[in-house]
C-alpha cells in the first residue's frame, strides 16, 4: 500500500517542487504528478530512488495518512519574510511531531493542559496579569519558561531549520496546545518567542485565530512583553534609567533581550521617546540584534529529557523509536534538538514552574 500524502509531505519537508523530486529521481514531472494524484502508485525502483532522494525509508509512504496542519490554524511570527516552501516544510514538521507526540502519549500520561481562554480580556497586558494571577506565579520573574509551558500541559517541539525567517509558531490540536520554536535562535529570543505562542494559545484560540494578521502579533508581542516582564517588578528593579549598559546589566532578571527589556521600559514610561530611539540606535550599532550581549543559557524541555531517560532504561533507543516511526533519525532528533541538549537545571520553585507531571502507562 503506498500513500500520496506521505510523499508530498516527504517533498514538501525538503522543500522541493514536484519537479524537483523529478529530476533527483530520474523521471518526469507527470510522473511525480501522477503518483502524488493516486493515479499511478510507483514500482519498486521509483519508490527506492524517492526514498533516497528525499531521506525517507521506503517504510514511511506505506503508513495512513498523517494529520496535516492547516495554515490557517497554525501562528507563524515571520510571515511577511517567509517563503511557501518555508512554510509547508514548517507545517511538515508539525505533521511529524504529531506522530511522535500520538507515540509518546500512548506509553506515559504527559501533563494536561491547564490554560484559559482569554479572548474577552481587554488588553493583552491584562490577560498576561490574570494568567500569571491563574498559574500563581505572582509578580516574580520567570526562572525557565519552556519548563512552565511543560508544566501547564503545551507541547513543545523544536524547529531546527537553520535560517531566520522562521520564528516560531503554535496551534490547537482538539484540545492540546503545541508550540515549535526555533532553536536557530538566541536564548533570550526563544523565550520570548515560547511567551508570545503562548500569547497566541490564550488570545486567539477561536475564530480564524492566527488569520488576524499584523494586529494578531501585535497583541502576542504585548502578551508575551507583559507576561515575561510584569509591570510592578520592573517599576521596582529599574524606577530609572541611566544608560543603555545598564539595561544590558539588569536584563538577565528576566532572560529576555536588551532589545525586548528597552521596549518594556518605553511602554512603560520609563524610557521617554527620544531615550528608546537613542537606545535602539545604539542596540543597532552594537550589533546587538544578532549578538546579544551578556547572554543568558538555553532552556531545555523537562519533559523530553524524562521520556528519553525513562525509554532508555528498557533500552530503547532514538533510533528505534524512528525505526518504529518509518521516520530519519534526523527527523526525530529535530524535534527536540535544542530542548534535551543540556544537564537539566535545579529545580527553582515556583519561579520556573513545577516539573512536568510524566508516567508509564
Amino acid at each position: 500500500m503506498f500513500t500520496p500524502s506521505r510523499l508530498i509531505l516527504a517533498r514538501k519537508r525538503r522543500r522541493l517542487t514536484s519537479k524537483g523530486l523529478a529530476e533527483l529521481v530520474g523521471v518526469s514531472p507527470v510522473t511525480i504528478s501522477r503518483i502524488e494524484k493516486n493515479k499511478n502508485p510507483p514500482d519498486d525502483g521509483t519508490l527506492e530512488a524517492i526514498s533516497k532522494a528525499l531521506g525517507f525509508p521506503k517504510t514511511f509512504f506505506s503508513g495512513d495518512d498523517l494529520e496535516d496542519l492547516p495554515k490557517e490554524s497554525a501562528s507563524f511570527r515571520s510571515l511577511s519574510s517567509m517563503t511557501a516552501r518555508e512554510r509547508d516544510a514548517a507545517l511538515s514538521a508539525g505533521s511529524l511531531a504529531y506522530l511522535f507526540a500520538d507515540w509518546v502519549e500512548d506509553r506515559f500520561n504527559l501533563p494536561t493542559p491547564v490554560l484559559l481562554d482569554l479572548s474577552h480580556e481587554r488588553t493583552p497586558s491584562n490577560a498576561a496579569q490574570e494568567l500569571r494571577q491563574h498559574w500563581g506565579l505572582g509578580e516574580r520573574p520567570i526562572g525557565n519558561m519552556l519548563r512552565l509551558l511543560e508544566s501547564k500541559g503545551i507541547r513543545i517541539f523544536s524547529l531546527s531549520e537553520n535560517t531566520r525567517t522562521v520564528d516560531a509558531f503554535s496551534c490547537w490540536r482538539n484540545t492540546t496546545p503545541y508550540v515549535f520554536l526555533n532553536t536557530f535562535k538566541s536564548a533570550e529570543h526563544s523565550r520570548f518567542d515560547a511567551a508570545h505562542e503562548l500569547g497566541h494559545l490564550v488570545l486567539h484560540k477561536h475564530g480564524g485565530t492566527h488569520t488576524g494578521g499584523k494586529s494578531a502579533e501585535l497583541e502576542a508581542n504585548a502578551f508575551a512583553s507583559a507576561f515575561l516582564m510584569p509591570e510592578m517588578d520592573v517599576l521596582a528593579t529599574v524606577p530609572v534609567v541611566s544608560n543603555l549598559d545598564q539595561l544590558i546589566r539588569i536584563k538577565k532578571r528576566w532572560g529576555v533581550s536588551v532589545a525586548a527589556l528597552a521596549y518594556r521600559l518605553h511602554k512603560l514610561g520609563i524610557l521617554s521617546d527620544w531615550q528608546y530611539r537613542s537606545f535602539c540606535i545604539r542596540i543597532n550599532k552594537r550589533g546587538y540584534r544578532t549578538e546579544e550581549p551578556n547572554g543568558i543559557d538555553r532552556e531545555e524541555s523537562v519533559v523530553w529529557k524524562k521520556v528519553f531517560a525513562e525509554l532508555w532504561t528498557d533500552q530503547i533507543t532514538k533510533s528505534r523509536v524512528a525505526t518504529e516511526l518509518s521516520l530519519p533519525l534526523d527527523e526525530l532528533e529535530n524535534l527536540v534538538f535544542g530542548l534535551v541538549a543540556y544537564a537539566a537545571p535545579k529545580r527553582d520553585g515556583a519561579n520556573g514552574g513545577a516539573s512536568p507531571n510524566l508516567r508509564v502507562v
